[in-house]
């Protein structure tokens, strides 16, 4: 193209599905541009957006090409700056990158080698036998190589969109709806592919591309629920004054929540809503379509108007209370809520033990006990016995092999959230202690509790949990936050047994026998990385004089813990847990330390724990 007509042609926009889009064009970013930084709930949002319109029209007994006559889904905007065909990325490589990765895991759940091949253009191109990805930023090369065949994670190198794509894409395997797995993947993957739109700009200049950009997010920002909400709560105040002071309560609440993040004043409204609210959600199931639950997550403002009389909307003076009354109350515990899950803060501990999952689920069921008349003391009491009951839910199903992924165990706790909603503080104890009562996995009831691919963050909070409370028991101070850490300058977790099955030959016949047997979590213990690095692979014998340097836990394997430690012997005496030192570590005393362990997480995550909350 001619100097001249690339100055007069200053952009183009055209509606692309998502394989017109990807398929066979290469995209880069340039240095300058931001990192990716997308989050867990960004993705949670795509999946839960997706998924409802496709299983709108899904049906599993219709054939593949009925997925054509499928709704359409539009995925927004993105702009590119086209310079003799170099297209770099100025705004959408946060949507872009997401897709990537969901088309990644998507690649590996199909099983025919067409649709694969399909899906593999979206994602890469092979020339020469080199393989380059279609967004083709050399920084991150490696971890796709890695995802898209199925490799060892490299290291991140301190590549903040690197460890972020990582954290995604394990995201994406964790939230990916059940719905949408089994026979129901090729449908979604040539529905994704053809029925899942774009708008993209292209402009023939940087210059130009990011004007586009500015004039369409400085100057014309598109309303957001939570504005759109606020409009028409407003609109309804007849009363001029009570409208300005409602405005400016709402502008207060708005700018609080916004400390913690920039979506925060829409989440706070979908959690309060949801929780005091929400009667209905949808069903896994064909067919179904999203209920109360679901559409205060998408369009909550839509929900608001369309359900006037179930909020006791009518006059000027209930729009003004909504905000100055039930958003204000709502809204602080939800702000107090986030506070206590990114820093521990005493009392609501068990807030930031569920939010280390990030159990977001908990934000709704930790509000749907509270009335707009509990006083500061009955609302706190509340809110640390249901983060209590999270606290042991969570554990006991980690420990016995069951998911806490938020699309397993989200209609469970919509339905718990819908029977504790306003309960008096008596009653909300008796309630869930009774759940966990009726529950019959518990700790002892899995003997076998191990380390694995899928357990290893879980295990390291086991360990950390488990450690703090001998410590704190036994009138330390808490080292919670610092076991915790993992990576460098961190804590990691440390096999007893190294992994040196020729040592072991005596009692495991078979190296597989004894890998499965160093991994339960009696063999583990929660060291620095820097002793790890260290002693890790020395025979026991060897290592554990090193560990009276270290926790408590892990000082108890030698007998001098249990001398001139009155704190320690005064838990063991309260506690009557069958602590003791080894001189070995055979087979029968990993066996004995993770009955120890059973034990020790029965105490840690005791029903009684509610019991005490509400005190």
């Amino acid at each position: 193209m001619s100097d001249a007509a690339q100055t007069s042609r200053k952009a183009d926009g055209d509606g692309r599905t998502v394989q017109e889009l990807l398929a066979n064009r290469k995209y880069t970013i340039d240095y300058f541009q931001r990192e990716y930084r997308w989050e867990q709930k960004h993705v949670f949002d795509l999946l839960n957006d997706l998924s409802a319109t496709f299983l709108r029209s899904y049906r599993d007994d219709q054939e593949r090409t009925e997925v054509e006559t499928y709704g359409y889904y539009f995925l927004g905007t993105v702009i590119i700056s086209d310079q003799e065909g170099r297209k770099s990325i100025i705004d959408g490589q946060q949507r872009l990158t997401t897709l990537t990765l969901l088309l990644v895991f998507l690649y590996h759940q199909l099983d025919d080698i067409e649709q694969r091949g399909q899906v593999a253009a979206l994602i890469c191109s092979l020339k020469h036998g080199k393989r380059t990805f279609n967004l083709d930023i050399p920084e991150r090369t490696a971890c796709m190589e890695a995802l898209f065949k199925g490799g060892e994670l490299p290291d991140s190198n301190g590549s903040e969109s690197v460890v972020n794509m990582m954290a995604r894409y394990a995201d994406i395997e964790e939230l990916f709806p059940n719905e949408l797995k089994g026979p129901a993947v090729p449908y979604f993957v040539d529905w994704l592919m053809d029925n899942v739109c774009l708008v993209e700009i292209t402009a023939y200049s940087d210059g130009d591309a990011y004007t586009i950009f500015e004039t369409m997010n400085d100057r014309g920002l598109s309303l957001t629920p939570a504005d759109m909400l606020k409009g028409y709560l407003l609109a309804k105040i007849t009363d001029v004054d009570k409208r300005t002071s409602a405005g400016r309560v709402w502008r207060s609440r708005v700018k609080d929540l916004h400390e913690i993040g920039k979506d925060e004043d829409a989440d706070a409204i979908k959690a309060w809503l949801r929780s005091q609210y929400a009667d209905s959600i949808r069903r896994h199931k064909q067919g179904a379509v999203p209920e109360d639950f679901d559409l205060i997550g998408t369009e909550f403002h839509r929900w608001v108007r369309n359900h006037e009389k179930r909020l006791r909307l009518s006059a000027s003076a209930e729009f003004a209370r909504f905000i100055e009354r039930d958003f204000v109350f709502y809204s602080r515990w939800y702000e107090r809520l986030r506070r206590a899950a990114e820093t521990l803060t005493p009392g609501l501990e068990a807030v930031y033990y569920n939010g280390q999952h990030r159990f977001t689920l908990q934000y709704p069921l930790l509000l749907a006990p509270l009335c707009l008349t509990d006083d500061e003391t009955t609302a706190l009491r509340k809110v640390r016995v249901v983060a209590s009951y999270l606290d042991v839910y969570i554990y006991r199903r980690v420990w016995n092999c069951r998911s806490i992924n938020y699309d397993t165990v989200q209609y469970a706790m919509f339905t718990l959230m819908r029977e504790i909603r306003r309960r008096a503080l008596d009653e909300l104890v008796d309630f869930l202690r009774k759940r966990l009562d009726d529950e019959t996995e518990t700790f002892v009831s899995n003997d076998r509790f191990s380390l694995n691919w899928y357990t290893g963050p879980m295990v390291h909070r086991f360990l950390a949990r488990l450690t703090d409370y001998v410590e704190t028991q036994s009138g330390q101070v808490s080292h919670y936050v610092e076991l915790c850490q993992r990576g460098i300058g961190g804590y990691e977790i440390e096999h007893i047994w190294a992994d040196h099955p020729e040592r072991h030959t005596a009692e495991f016949s078979h190296p597989s026998d004894f890998k499965e047997y160093r991994n339960r979590i009696g063999g583990l213990l929660l060291l620095p990385k820097r002793f790890n690095a260290s002693y890790g692979d020395l025979p026991y014998a060897d290592k554990r004089v090193h560990y009276l340097s270290q926790n408590l836990l892990a000082r108890s394997l030698h007998e001098q813990c249990y001398e001139h430690n009155p704190g320690f012997r005064s838990f063991l005496s309260k506690s009557r847990l069958p602590f003791r030192s080894h001189a070995q570590f055979l087979k029968a005393d990993l066996d004995a330390r993770q009955d120890l362990y059973c034990r020790l997480a029965e105490q840690v995550w005791s029903a009684d724990r509610l019991t005490d909350a509400a005190e």
